[in-house]
């Protein structure tokens, strides 16, 4: 009796442990409307005072340059999945931060892309302090990545952190902000007047719905995008965007350290299409791509040849024309309090989320480059938003362009429809509760009206 009576004590205590835990690790999701929230009246309130960049003073002038970030030694693999923690032994390809700077006279701007999984938030804090070293502030930037699976990781402090990007080491961020820095350098001594043109082309056929598994979804943006910059003296600089996912790189094959199809896709496009090319990840946030091959190489050499093959037909059509329209506005998002799902309608705590994970400030970016608008947001962006936001910009004439990982990451954004399925997007990866895809959806249309005065 008296061994039942102390294995009973054990049991009790261990019940009102994990009761404790729970009460303490725990909270039920916050479902309150969004428009009830003081995260969006506060966000609204920053849209609203927000101010459009003074018209040009000069023509519109462009240059470009490329600064290698590929890490010296062996470093974690950035990208989730069985790379966790797996070093990387071989250099498939380089790592470049590729930067296009653009100036006319009132404003200046340095778009960005780097060849990794995102823009990580620790490189955004490096930056915001050190872009007075050339002659900016983050106001100055539009930025974003690749987001091949099979980059370099070792950018992200703490439990998640190295879950998404394996062990941390301070001096690849250095790395990273010294490359971008050095990238900026160099194109703002061979910046010169540039003619501006846009064209897209259709790849809808190159990607799938990754939620299409849980129910019925809504169609995605399979546009290819470009924008086309060409100086006098015949030069020209294409920054690319597509919605395809970077992950042809099978997650067990984590030997290899590399840029994926959009690596391979630039190194092409600056044989055949252009003089500089520089590639965005677009709303990659509910698709997976569709590739013929029968090796992870053979994926990745057909996927780029068939979308490059696309954009060389689509390049001469073309037209570039004068135009120094040029703004960037910065919105500071406001945010829920973080809600990862953990048993059901349960949700680990704030303070729990912040102590795994990181506080970083989050961004909305709304950048016009003559009748092309660029919309910079801070985590995986649905490719089903996308598509709902593109009449928005045809009303007002503009062609749009919506990127994903401008900094400060905060998981998948997904329509709020999908907020109860049980799939990897909207669960795993929804960390700060429902109603964003609306919210993300009525602040990007703000910005839209904002630059398109």
């Amino acid at each position: 009796m008296k061994f039942l009576r102390i294995l009973l004590y054990v049991l009790l205590g261990l019940v009102g442990l994990v009761i404790l835990i729970l009460a303490v690790g725990l909270a039920p999701v916050d479902d309150t409307p969004y428009r009830e929230m003081d995260y969006y009246r506060q966000t609204k309130q920053r849209l609203t005072e927000l101010s459009s960049p003074p018209p040009a003073t000069t023509p519109l002038r462009a240059g470009w340059a490329k600064a290698n970030i590929t890490p010296d030694h062996p470093t974690a693999t950035g990208g989730y999945g069985e790379r966790r923690g797996k070093k990387w032994r071989v250099v498939s390809d380089s790592l470049y931060a590729r930067v296009v700077m653009l100036d006319n006279g009132s404003t200046r701007v340095a778009v960005v892309a780097l060849d990794l999984l995102i823009t990580p938030p620790t490189v955004v804090e490096q930056l915001k302090k050190r872009l007075p070293e050339v002659g900016l502030t983050w106001a100055n930037m539009y930025i974003g990545a690749i987001h091949s699976h099979n980059s370099a990781g070792g950018w992200a402090p703490g439990l998640v952190g190295s879950l998404i990007a394996g062990e941390y080491e301070e001096a690849i961020v250095t790395r990273i902000t010294d490359g971008i820095l050095r990238a900026i350098r160099e194109a703002q001594t061979n910046m010169a007047p540039v003619q501006i043109g846009y064209g897209q082309t259709d790849a809808i056929d190159l990607i799938r719905n990754r939620i299409g598994s849980s129910g019925p979804t809504g169609p995605l943006d399979g546009a290819v995008r470009l924008l086309k910059l060409v100086k006098e003296d015949g030069t020209s600089a294409l920054l690319t965007s597509f919605s395809g996912h970077a992950t042809l790189f099978e997650g067990d094959n984590g030997n290899y350290l590399s840029r994926d199809y959009p690596g391979s896709l630039v190194d092409r496009l600056e044989k055949k299409a252009a003089t500089f090319a520089l590639f965005l990840a677009g709303p990659v946030g509910s698709t997976a791509p569709v590739a013929k091959g029968n090796t992870d190489f053979q994926e990745i050499r057909n996927y780029a040849g068939a979308l490059a093959l696309r954009i060389e037909q689509t390049v001469p059509t073309i037209q570039p024309r004068t135009d120094s329209t040029l703004m960037l506005l910065t919105l500071p998002l406001g945010l829920r309090e973080p809600h990862p799902r953990i048993i059901g309608n349960w949700r680990v705590r704030p303070y729990l989320f912040y102590l795994l994970y990181g506080d970083y400030p989050s961004d909305l970016k709304a950048l016009r480059i003559g009748k092309t608008a660029l919309l910079g947001t801070p985590c995986d962006f649905s490719g089903e938003l996308s598509v709902e936001l593109q009449p928005v910009a045809r009303r007002d004439s503009l062609n749009l362009m919506i990127t994903s990982f401008d900094g400060g990451y905060i998981g998948y954004i997904t329509p709020d429809r999908y907020y109860d399925r049980a799939t990897y997007e909207t669960r795993d990866m929804n960390w700060f509760g429902p109603y964003n895809g609306d919210y993300f959806k009525e602040m990007m249309t703000g910005l839209l009206g904002k630059i398109d005065k």
